[in-house]
């Protein structure tokens, strides 16, 4: 209880210091208090700007708070942008801890000494975050890998710093007059799951694995592979991979890469893990990618870190592909329905005035050439227009729209003539043909077939069982036999549409191999 008192007052101290109360209060309802409360801390010095003042508190505040911020710097649809780009330069700059406390915990999680389990192991630490550090060491049939190591005594700091965030959550919404839109206590609760998850290593291990599979055999992305046998929640093994960081272009140009190709295999890796895979990597910043400059993969992304990871059903890629599109087709009037037919705009929208509002806040961008054009600005805009009309903005997107930001920057950086739209135009149309055309059909058909196979061999032994009682005087399967029946006439017109679906096509092609004769013979 007392270092709890201790924390709360290192808190208080670092607010007042850093003049976060001015930030706080001057939304409350009542603006006098923040007035009163600056003239009593009149010998402070805030006159720095709000953004920065924040960023500096949470890095004096610890690694939990630096995280805290971390996941601020993506609510771009919650938070000022002021605030939000200072945020983004948050970096994890915590001091590694102590070695044998990192033997500790892979003797207790894996059951035996590194030295024991490994050919060698490095104590010395390659890479410390706030969750966890990275060593280096070799498995006994000599392959490198890089050993994660989960940081002591997490849990216990993060659920006590993290209780205290729900208080402050729990006094900002009753206190500010904006906290019904910033959602106080809904951002603190989504920070807490997300640091817990991490707090399980093998949850990272998963998304690896999944991402690996889903780019096995291609040429755009590695992904290590992960060794089961070393793994556990507080512990995980992966293979050590060797590349360039992305962001040191100097490096990549003496080894040869071509940036330019680089830049848009980057936004191809995005838009395929969007659109064919709805599971992406939501941490893509410049720390976690390397190029790789081994022969064998050059110039191939290389991807680590996967505690953060976003999925996308297809009612999610069917909205964001058909407001992309209709966006640069300049349709807002679509981009309105969409909202409206999504059920994330109330029924009672206008859509005159939805897509007014988007029209206004669109246009002006619009304006210059589409290669300038920013996808990641295109979903603020439409999200802070949304909100304007009671739209709640869904987690998945706003991940999303944080990470379509870092590689827009990326591509950019890379190569500042990237045009984002004709690299990612293919993406959405091929998308949009194979939900809409024959192919997206057909697929639909083969998914719910096993479906039918099983309930088809059952429809006489129902239909019988129903008209049997349908015949007795006390009948109350009446609507049963109307369900059956009507199940049955839609099978019946679905295997009808197949039959002739493929009865026309073998006598089209028929027809067309008959007629490639005749003029050969001709």
């Amino acid at each position: 209880m007392i270092l709890k008192f201790l924390r709360l007052l290192k808190i208080l101290r670092v607010a007042v210091q850093y003049g976060l109360d001015e930030i706080a209060f001057s939304g409350l309802r009542v603006p006098r208090t923040a007035k009163l409360i600056d003239t009593f801390f009149f010998w402070r010095d805030i006159s720095a700007p709000r953004g920065l003042r924040l960023r500096l508190a949470l890095e004096e505040l610890g690694p939990i708070f630096v995280k805290f911020g971390q996941v601020l710097s993506t609510r771009r649809d919650l938070i000022p942008l002021d605030i939000v780009e200072e945020l983004a330069l948050l970096q994890d700059r915590v001091p590694p801890f102590d070695s044998d406390l990192a033997i500790a915990q892979i003797q207790r999680s894996l059951g035996d000494h590194p030295d024991r389990l490994f050919a060698s192991f490095e104590r010395t630490p390659v890479a410390s975050a706030s969750i966890a550090q990275v060593h280096f060491a070799t498995l006994k049939d000599g392959k490198d890998v890089a050993v994660k190591v989960l940081r002591p005594g997490m849990k216990k700091l993060i659920d006590e710093d993290v209780a205290l965030m729900h208080i402050a959550a729990e006094w900002i919404g009753r206190l500010w007059a904006d906290s019904k839109r910033l959602k106080p206590k809904e951002v603190v609760g989504e920070f807490d799951k997300y640091l817990h998850d991490e707090l399980d290593l093998m949850r990272e291990a998963a998304n690896a694995s999944q991402l690996r599979r889903n780019f096995a055999g291609g040429n755009l992305l590695l992904v290590p592979e992960m060794y089961w046998d070393y793994c556990s929640s507080s512990v995980i093994v992966m293979e050590r991979m060797h590349g360039i960081p992305v962001s040191q272009t100097e490096r990549l140009i003496e080894a040869g890469v071509d940036l330019k190709k680089l830049s848009s295999d980057g936004v191809e890796i995005f838009f395929t893990q969007v659109f064919r895979d709805g599971f992406f990597h939501a941490d893509m910043h410049p720390g976690n990618i390397l190029v790789s400059i081994d022969p064998a993969s050059f110039g191939r992304y290389i991807a680590l870190d996967f505690g953060i990871v976003g999925t996308l059903n297809d009612f999610d890629k069917d909205y964001l592909s058909q407001n992309f599109l209709a966006f640069f087709r300049r349709d807002y009037k679509r981009v309105a329905e969409a909202h409206i037919e999504s059920g994330w705009a109330p029924k009672e929208t206008r859509v005159d005035e939805l897509e007014s509002a988007v029209r206004a806040c669109c246009e002006p961008i619009f304006d210059r050439p589409l290669k300038d054009i920013s996808f990641g600005q295109i979903l603020l805009r439409l999200f802070q227009t949304s909100r304007r009309f009671n739209v709640e903005v869904q987690p998945q997107l706003v991940l999303l729209q944080k990470t379509l930001l870092n590689i827009e920057g990326l591509g950019r950086q890379l190569d500042p003539d990237l045009d984002l739209w004709k690299t990612a135009k293919p993406y959405l149309e091929n998308w949009m043909a194979e939900q809409v055309g024959w192919q997206g059909m057909l697929e639909r058909l083969k998914a719910e077939a096993p479906r039918y196979t099983h309930v088809l061999p059952q429809l006489p032994r129902l239909m019988h069982r129903a008209l049997a009682v349908a015949g007795e005087p006390d009948n109350t399967n009446n609507e049963l036999l109307r369900v059956l029946i009507a199940e049955q006439q839609r099978t019946n017109r679905l295997i009808s549409f197949v039959v002739y679906f493929a009865g026309a096509f073998a006598v089209g092609a028929l027809g067309l191999q008959a007629i490639l004769r005749w003029k050969g013979m001709l």
